[in-house]
């Protein structure tokens, strides 16, 4: 591992810890062993550290994402394992949560990228659910209104899952919502 990422993966630590606002550069910089001015060498501020703490998360979750279901197409299985992957990573669990939900105050340095990550994210999910289950789905809802549903309950149980991880089968309660997706109504 280089030090670049070392820095990356301490700040992805810090930042799910105690949020980006909580966060220091100096507290990245005595995880990995170096000054203040060691980090902002490879980072030259602390929004720019975020940025890339961010990109290498989502980085990291493309290699699980872009596993091929039926003719190389990512499908609700395929999100489903992306759910009992992340049971394995609590850290990178947390920070999202934390960094997401931090992103909605005036003025934060990751609500642009959320707001575009969502954005995407219920694209192509809609387009997912759209290819596997059709038009028709329990309750008419339709798959742009399951899309951003879908990603509401993966949040949620992440949420709820970091909280009581004892209480909560973040991947079975998963696979029971889209069981009731899958029924037809």
């Amino acid at each position: 591992m280089n030090r670049r990422e070392e820095i990356l993966l301490a700040a992805l630590e810090v930042f799910a810890e105690r949020g980006y606002t909580g966060a220091s550069i100096a507290a990245v910089a005595e995880r990995v062993g170096l000054t203040q001015q060691g980090v902002l060498h490879y980072f030259p501020s602390k929004d720019r550290l975020l940025a890339e703490v961010l990109r290498l998360r989502d980085e990291r979750n493309l290699d699980l994402i872009t596993l091929p279901g039926e003719s190389g197409r990512i499908t609700l299985d395929t999100v489903a394992a992306i759910v009992e992957y992340n049971e394995q990573r609590r850290g990178i669990v947390q920070s999202f949560t934390v960094l997401s939900a931090e992103s909605v105050l005036d003025g934060h340095p990751a609500a642009a990228f959320f707001r575009e990550r969502y954005g995407g994210s219920r694209a192509w999910m809609t387009q997912v659910i759209r290819a596997e289950l059709g038009d028709s789905l329990p309750g008419g809802v339709t798959p742009e209104q399951a899309a951003p549903l879908l990603f509401a309950v993966m949040d949620g149980l992440q949420l709820q899952w970091l909280l009581s991880p004892d209480e909560i089968d973040m991947s079975g309660l998963f696979q029971a919502f889209l069981a009731l997706l899958r029924s037809g109504g």
